[in-house]
């Protein structure tokens, strides 16, 4: 039988080729590199499910500061800033899309939304996430080290975008914050999605207090208030009807009453519901109840830094940029709106809202004199099991 023959020349380029190959290899960056998370059924997914001006920044740093946590803030920004001239419903799809892809570390979905040339800076809040400014990202700061988007804009802003998905496919958690989801139904394939681990943590907050936020910030939300109401483009600033905050407060009930009174069997330990008021009054014990639905430990790091934000303690750097306010501060926040709004305009959200405050437990005022009465405690006890799975009415899978 005939035999190729091979020349010694070619027998050293072949020999050197897989020299250079294997130096290669045993040379990269030794950063955990997971298999797929379509392979990682351990890999914990956590969507954070709010509205505008709840304390959902708090609760995403909250997350975005362990170590074991790919964090994002509103991805689901550059869906709504690309599509402006849809409305809420219409743009839901796309936005389970794009927030499935990403849990996935699937960063070629924003290929749609950002230019073709891009860095980290092109994604919305990038510097608020600290698995953005830490190594395989940046080195902005070592891996397990508190972040600060200070310090890691001018460091890390022109990094590569490819980072983004290296460094979403090295962390055990992936945890997204968002504000543009108004029901829970559109998430149920997200929920009972195979390639998914995902678990929900709905945040509301008192509409009173939400619609004091609003007020000061009214330009920032003018093009999502008009997506909301669905005037084709169009930005409202101006919301004297308070039509938005009666969507919002529609869109409360409708995800809680979906997770709590009628649950689907995937919903099983997958929902939790946080109200604001109750992570201001004991922020530790809320905070460990959190991690435990994610599957995280409280470290030690991450518990000194909690407690030094409660009791104001945390230097200039520490959080201001990202939580914009302290654990104290959010303690009299929460109740700024009785001082702040007039009886007429918090008698009209109560109407307005009135199903959300008696399912989420908030006590309505009937008088100016309760409304600027500190001492009546308007946030009600929250029942046994008010607002978690009720596994008693629903047994088995």
């Amino acid at each position: 039988m005939w035999l190729p023959r091979i020349s010694n020349t070619a027998v050293k380029a072949l020999l050197l080729a897989q020299t250079v190959l294997l130096l290669f290899l045993v040379s990269r960056p030794a950063w955990p590199r997971p298999a797929s998370p379509a392979d990682s059924p351990e890999r914990v997914h956590v969507l954070v499910l709010s509205s505008w001006r709840s304390g959902s920044s708090l609760v995403g740093q909250l997350f975005s500061q362990h170590p074991d946590v790919f964090y994002l803030m509103e991805p689901a920004w550059h869906v709504w800033t690309a599509l402006s001239q849809g409305s809420a419903p219409a743009l839901h799809m796309a936005v389970r899309d794009l927030v499935r892809s990403v849990f996935l570390c699937d960063m070629a979905v924003f290929d749609a939304y950002l230019p073709w040339r891009r860095n980290l800076s092109d994604l919305f809040q990038w510097a608020v996430s600290r698995a953005l400014c830490s190594p395989p990202a940046c080195s902005a700061f070592p891996r397990g080290a508190i972040s600060t988007e200070l310090v890691c804009k001018p460091l890390c802003a022109r990094r590569p975008f490819s980072l983004v998905e290296e460094a979403c496919r090295s962390y055990s958690h992936v945890v997204l914050k968002e504000v543009r989801f108004f029901n829970l139904q559109v998430l149920y394939p997200l929920l009972s999605d195979p390639a998914l681990n995902l678990r929900i943590v709905h945040l509301v907050r008192d509409p009173r207090a939400v619609l004091r936020s609003r007020e000061q910030t009214a330009k920032a939300l003018a093009r999502d208030n008009g997506i909301v109401l669905g005037t084709n483009g169009t930005w409202v600033e101006a919301d004297p009807e308070l039509r938005v905050v009666r969507e919002v407060c529609r869109s409360h009930v409708r995800i809680a009453e979906a997770a709590t009174l009628k649950p689907r069997p995937f919903l099983r330990g997958r929902y939790r519901l946080v109200r604001f008021e109750d992570l201001a009054r004991a922020p530790l014990p809320e905070i460990r109840a959190l991690y435990a639905f994610a599957g995280l430990p409280l470290t030690p790091p991450l518990e000194s830094w909690v407690h030094n934000l409660t009791h104001g303690t945390a230097g200039p750097g520490a959080r201001r940029e990202a939580f914009k306010t302290t654990s104290r501060d959010a303690l009299n926040v929460s109740q700024a709106w009785r001082h702040a709004l007039p009886f007429a305009k918090i008698r009209r959200v109560q109407e307005l809202c009135a199903g959300a405050l008696e399912l989420l437990g908030y006590r309505p005022v009937f008088s100016e004199d309760e409304q600027r009465d500190l001492t009546l405690d308007l946030v009600l006890p929250r029942g046994p099991s008010s607002f978690s799975w009720a596994t008693a009415r629903h047994p088995g899978p």
